[in-house]
């Protein structure tokens, strides 16, 4: 929740104590409020899959009811990637920092999906301005993922609303703050979302109707110029929307009232935006950043076909620098807080952010095991933050390694399966892939995404007719490999670390 702005910080401490208190006042789950207790303070086109949790279970009770992403073609879908983005630079430079390195290292790895973090303020500096510069560069980037194979969805980001708070996101001359104060937190920047001034420009963004405007506006032209790009998958409404709490009101009760009155109408506006320029890809929604403490959306329902549910997964406490703590139970709370959407309204979910600000602490191999499967028990995929070359939240050492626990997120998956998934599991332990599942009736072709292993890989594939285009993976490789099947056979694929040796 907290996160990655151009600036380092130590971790929002006020902003834990107000979270904890607001959220211990309306009786958060056990699980969760034990924990805050203990803490005293967080291609083959296709896409995405999901099913068991990640220590060799198949039983995925949290899914039920939560459907999966789906190509064209019918196929089980599962994007799994990284968030990419440029926060530093602006105006002339903006993007600059996104290079073709980016998407060819995510392939590389054998990632298939990219959130591409866009600014209104660097689209629309000046009301009704456009930057075709900007624009050229948003293309020039979906090039290179298309080259390399990589879905992308376009996220509208904000962070503290925009550059009138020292941030990035909604223009300037869109913040209206009605004269309320503003202090800056250096050492706490979340923090900043509860000044009276930053809660009351999203009141305005939300309720003003030449705000509203503007903002479809501006989704109309992105949709325009990318709605048929290969690369896009779909488009981000919102970066991690916050509002205004009333007077006595709890933060809880605070977000979800926010996303029934406020988020749900706006998304519903978007919406149909958007579908003035692109019938086909997705919609991706969020609800505020309160989800991860354990309180469920109060989010409505959004009518179109291709929405997509896109809660983020942060703690405050590890967002505050501690490790993980696995008895805490905050994965537990997590988890039936984020499905009850997906599944009343009948949308699949993909995960839009996710990761440690210290990934070096002793129990942070733990924490992306656990993490990964939980996403595979309810999500069609997820995009981690961020893939750069540095500190903080990167994803890779300035040479290009993996820096420590992030390579756990590099596993083999089923970018796409021709049938009815049974069964998807991976198990770290032995690092052993399995996926079942039942042929459809439409010709179609399972794709299994392998990542670089000193190993290299060992495919092993039964049911009726079903045969892999290749049944071993040389070490040091990322290979995709292809499984037909004749229609209704029961196939099991299991992928195991191979014997080492080249050739």
């Amino acid at each position: 929740m907290g996160k990655r702005f151009t600036r380092q910080h130590p971790g929002p401490v006020a902003l834990i104590a107000l979270m904890v208190t607001a959220l211990l006042g309306v009786g958060l789950a056990p699980a969760a409020s034990g924990e805050a207790e203990s803490r005293r303070v967080g291609t083959d086109s296709g896409a995405v899959t999901g099913a068991a949790s990640g220590r060799g279970t198949t039983t995925a009770p949290a899914a039920a009811g939560i459907p999966r992403l789906t190509d064209a073609r019918g196929r089980t879908l599962t994007l799994r990637g990284w968030n990419v983005e440029d926060k530093i630079h602006r105006g002339p430079d903006a993007l600059s920092a996104i290079t073709e390195r980016h998407f060819a290292d995510l392939r590389a790895h054998g990632f298939n999906f990219a959130r591409l973090l866009v600014f209104w303020d660097d689209l629309e500096p000046r009301r009704g301005r456009y930057s075709e510069a900007y624009l050229h560069k948003i293309g020039r980037i979906l090039d290179w993922a298309r080259e390399y194979g990589v879905h992308v969805v376009i996220d509208a980001h904000q962070d503290v609303f925009g550059p009138a708070f020292g941030h990035r996101g909604i223009p300037a001359w869109a913040t209206r703050t009605d004269g309320l104060p503003f202090t800056p937190h250096p050492d706490d920047w979340f923090a900043e979302y509860f000044e009276p001034a930053v809660q009351r420009a999203f009141t305005h963004l939300y309720e003003d109707a030449d705000l509203q405007r503007a903002q479809a506006r501006m989704w109309r032209l992105l949709a325009d110029r990318f709605g048929g790009h290969p690369a896009v998958f779909g488009y981000d409404l919102i970066n991690e929307p916050m509002g205004e709490l009333r007077a006595g009101e709890d933060l809880a009760s605070a977000a979800r009232r926010i996303e029934a009155t406020q988020l749900t109408p706006m998304y519903r506006r978007l919406a149909a935006a958007i579908r003035t320029r692109d019938r086909s890809n997705h919609l991706f929604i969020e609800p505020t950043p309160i989800v991860g403490e354990g309180i469920p959306t109060g989010l409505g329902r959004i009518p179109d076909e291709r929405v997509v549910y896109a809660p983020h997964f942060y703690n405050t406490a590890m967002e505050a620098g501690a490790d993980y703590d696995p008895a805490a139970g905050w994965i537990t709370a997590y988890e039936n807080a984020v499905t009850a959407y997906p599944r009343e309204h009948s949308v699949p979910v993909v995960v839009g952010e996710w990761g440690p600000l210290n990934s070096g602490l002793p129990n942070m191999r733990r924490f992306h095991d656990d993490a990964l499967a939980s996403f595979t028990r309810y999500s069609s995929g997820w995009a981690a933050y961020v893939w750069c070359y540095g500190g903080g939240y990167c994803a890779l050492d300035r040479d290009g390694r993996f820096r420590t626990n992030k390579e756990r997120t590099a596993t083999p998956y089923a970018p796409a399966v021709a049938g009815t998934v049974r069964a998807d599991t991976h198990d770290p332990a032995d690092a052993t892939y399995r996926l079942a599942y039942r042929s459809t009736r439409r010709p179609g072709t399972t794709v299994l995404s392998l990542p670089p292993s000193t190993t290299g890989w060992r495919i092993e594939v039964s049911g009726r007719t079903a045969h892999p285009s290749a049944r071993s993976v040389p070490p040091g490789q990322a290979r995709q490999v292809r499984v037909w099947a004749s229609y209704g056979a029961e196939v099991e694929v299991t992928v195991r670390p191979g014997s080492g040796r080249r050739g």
